[in-house]
């Protein structure tokens, strides 16, 4: 038979209660022990991060920016008349002297021309000996005319000194006597009128061939201009130098101020170089550079700073200091594309490190100091100086020793530490 047992369901339901409370109690004190926990920093593979060490010595600011080697002139041959293309004997990139042949231009009216001014040239050549023949001529006459007239002159002369004597003796009339010196004085008076006459003749004649000389100067100087301009037409290149340009083609017509061909000195070049404008307000002319051409460095010193920016750049003109013969070893030629270095200035005694992913002058930056044996990174505020392309120097927040990242890091701002996987 069965006993009843008071009490039982009621002790079942205290205990179901008590274990109930207890759990509850147990969840509410995990959950509240597990909000207070920090999260687990994020992995990061360390492979893909580039570290640094911080280091105390000499640190050269430096800029660096990319650009080509430019001729420091360029000597440029213009036509000089008008005229057609018949011929090319080169292409760019062949040397060539001041008598070397480019191009072969051609300009019928120009050759008559010249034909024309040599045949006028010639005409009045022989005119001028034409004239000086004629006008001899007559002076000679005159001249001729005033000898004879000097020697009836002094027979004149002569016969009336006698007369004067005879008359004086009675022998003869006073009349013959003054007949004779009447007739004397006569042809004094003509001898120096024929004088006067062969005087002004010879400066009249002057003037005539004066006049007809500078007809034949004319003729000759143009001849000589349209004979130079008919060689031009066969282009020379004028120079000593490398041919990099002949923008015509066979055919083509050109008129005066054309440019037919460049010519430039291959061992005279200058890198242009383009730095950024944030980069360029420390440089200044006479710094030292360097010139990378990628088959050897060439130095150089910084010559012009472009007072503008474009796109950004400021254009930097470097003068190459090498020697032509160190030059040519590194494979200079025009428009070779280069880098450029220019040392800013020179830090004897600093901290520095890499130059960060997102690191600028004189500025404050967050980095990862790596910790624990390399394990986990923390990010330090860094205080940093003087920037150049490789390095940076570091004013406060680091050490001698310590490691950082220099990765971009921007991934992870969210997070003080991370961990190195």
């Amino acid at each position: 038979m069965d006993i009843e047992r008071k009490g039982v369901a009621r002790k079942r339901r205290i205990r179901m209660i008590t274990y109930g409370v207890i759990a509850l109690i147990g969840v509410v004190a995990v959950t509240l022990g597990l909000s207070r926990l920090k999260p687990a920093p994020p992995g990061v593979d360390k492979s893909t991060v580039y570290e640094d060490t911080v280091k105390r010595g000499p640190m050269d600011v430096e800029e660096r920016g990319l650009g080509t080697l430019q001729p420091q002139e360029i000597q440029y041959i213009s036509a000089v008349t008008d005229g057609r293309v018949v011929q090319r004997y080169f292409l760019p990139g062949v040397k060539v002297t001041p008598d070397t042949v480019l191009l072969q231009l051609a300009n019928p009216e120009l050759q008559q021309e010249t034909q024309n001014a040599q045949f006028a040239m010639k005409a009045d050549q022989a005119a001028l000996k034409s004239l000086q023949a004629t006008l001899n001529n007559s002076l000679l006459q005159e001249k001729s005319t005033l000898t004879n007239l000097e020697a009836e002159y002094e027979q004149a002369k002569l016969q009336a000194g006698v007369d004067q004597q005879l008359a004086a003796k009675g022998i003869t009339s006073q009349l013959t006597a003054n007949l004779s010196h009447a007739k004397a004085e006569g042809l004094a008076a003509q001898v120096a009128i024929e004088k006067e006459r062969v005087v002004t003749l010879s400066q009249s004649f002057a003037t005539q061939l004066a006049a007809q000389q500078a007809k034949v100067d004319q003729d000759q100087a143009l001849y000589a201009l349209k004979q130079s301009q008919l060689n031009d037409l066969t282009v020379k290149a004028r120079y000593n130098g490398v041919l990099t340009d002949i923008p015509v083609q066979v055919g083509q017509e050109v008129t005066p101020g054309t440019t037919l061909a460049e010519v430039v000195d291959p061992t005279n070049l200058k890198a242009q170089l383009q730095i950024a404008e944030t980069q360029a307000k420390n440089i200044r002319i006479g710094q030292s550079a360097s010139i990378d051409t990628h088959n050897g460095i060439i130095e150089g010193a910084v010559e012009r700073i472009d007072p503008a920016v474009v796109n950004g750049t400021v254009t930097v003109d470097v003068k190459l200091t090498g020697s032509p013969a160190e030059i040519a070893d590194t494979g200079a030629r025009p428009d070779l594309s280069v880098d450029g270095t220019i040392l800013i200035s020179h830090l004897s005694d600093v901290l520095y490190v890499g130059r960060p992913a997102f690191g600028q002058a004189d500025s404050t930056v967050g980095l990862f100091k790596l910790v624990d044996d390399g394990k986990e990174a923390v990010r330090v505020q860094v205080e940093v100086g003087e920037a150049s392309v490789n390095e940076i120097q570091i004013v406060r927040g680091l050490h001698v020793g310590d490691e950082v990242i220099l990765s971009d890091m921007s991934r992870w701002d969210a997070f003080d530490r991370i961990r190195l996987e």
